[in-house]
């Protein structure tokens, strides 16, 4: 049976395939051969670039694929002097991707930021993209191009098409080395990230209905070759909108086309009526708060129009003139009665005859 220096499985990135547990094994074994196992579906690309770069520097290290191995982990396995694989693994290489976090609604502003930020992204991929096809052209001795094109399309490759195209150097077929299995989990955790989920047997132990579904999938994501007629591919598609309108789980497409029932098409039928009946209660309120909007406005204009003429009619009138308007600061006085003059004109020819000499 053959004995491994390194055992890497699980999440690139994780526990099971770390870096820095990497580095100290090589560090081990720095003038020694090292075997390495790997059986991993990926994860991080960062990790993947190291360890790869841990290995080139070593110098002298042989991996060996079993399982299903795909992204990150084929990634790791570029900087081996050899690289075998099972007869039975599997091998997937694709184009790097990034988790992208939508909102539930965006303002203009916030949209150009987000625009801004899913450009920076991309250019970011494409980046990463080009270095990655980069490093499998010079392991597979190709052209770059060619191996974007694979990447773009993203197809699970059997043993024999991983050696042909030159991801690796050798196939075996160990009594240690099992076939690949896919479980439930691991099958439901591929497609929630859109990973395809290869041809092999789909492992049901409890005897759920999951495996059947899987199976589906699988079907979808099959290539028909010249030896095998192309079969319908059918598939479930979630449509949040149509679904809830027709009080189902998602909708069965079968080579893109979709059958309703005929309840089925009486609910949307009815959805879209009572659409039509919202949208014109809604007009019906729009002319009612338009109209009342007029009415405010036609009123504000004649008031407006009342307060130019009467501000027109004060300019025009004349104002008193200056000569006739006496202010000398002192108050006027009280007009005297008849007695009163009476008394003061007597007083005052009183003193005028006494004067008389």
């Amino acid at each position: 049976m053959q004995k491994y220096t390194l055992q890497l499985k699980g999440y690139v990135g994780g526990m099971d395939f770390d870096k820095g547990y990497v580095d100290y094994v090589l560090s081990k074994h720095a003038d020694e051969p090292v075997t390495v196992l790997i059986d991993s579906l990926g994860g991080s690309l960062a990790t993947a670039l190291s360890i790869a770069a841990s290995f080139r520097n070593h110098g002298n290290v042989s991996v060996h694929f079993v399982g299903m191995n795909a992204s990150a982990a084929t990634i790791a396995s570029l900087g081996a002097k050899h690289i075998s694989m099972d007869a039975n693994a599997m091998y997937l290489a694709h184009k790097c991707s990034i988790a992208v976090c939508q909102w539930a609604s965006l303002n203009a502003d916030q949209l150009s930021s987000e625009i801004a930020s899913l450009e920076q992204m991309k250019s970011d991929l494409e980046k990463m993209d080009a270095n990655v096809a980069s490093m499998y052209a010079k392991k597979c001795r190709k052209e770059q191009a060619d191996l974007l094109d694979l990447m773009k399309v993203g197809g699970w490759l059997s043993a024999q098409e991983a050696l042909e195209w030159g991801f690796v150097d050798e196939l075996t077929s160990m009594k240690e080395d099992k076939a690949p299995v896919l479980t439930d989990a691991v099958a439901s955790a591929m497609a929630a990230v859109g990973m395809p989920i290869p041809q092999i047997q789909i492992q049901d132990e409890q005897g759920t209905q999951f495996s059947k579904f899987l199976a589906a999938i699988t079907q979808f994501f099959k290539t028909p070759t010249a030896q095998q007629p192309q079969t319908k591919h059918a598939m479930n598609k979630i449509l949040p909108f149509l679904v809830a309108a027709l009080a189902t789980d998602a909708l069965h497409f079968e080579d893109g086309v979709c059958s309703l029932s005929e309840a089925q098409c009486d609910a949307l039928e009815a959805m879209f009526a009572n659409q039509d009946k919202q949208l014109k209660d809604l007009q019906n309120q729009l002319q009612q708060q338009q109209a009342l909007i007029d009415a405010r406005d036609k009123t504000i204009a004649d008031q407006q129009e009342r307060l130019d003429t009467q501000t027109k009619l004060l300019a025009n009138q004349p104002g008193a003139a200056t000569s006739q308007v006496v202010n000398n600061g002192k108050p006027s006085a009280e007009p005297k009665d008849e007695v009163t003059q009476f008394m003061e004109t007597s007083k005052s020819a009183r003193a005028l005859f006494d004067s008389l000499p």
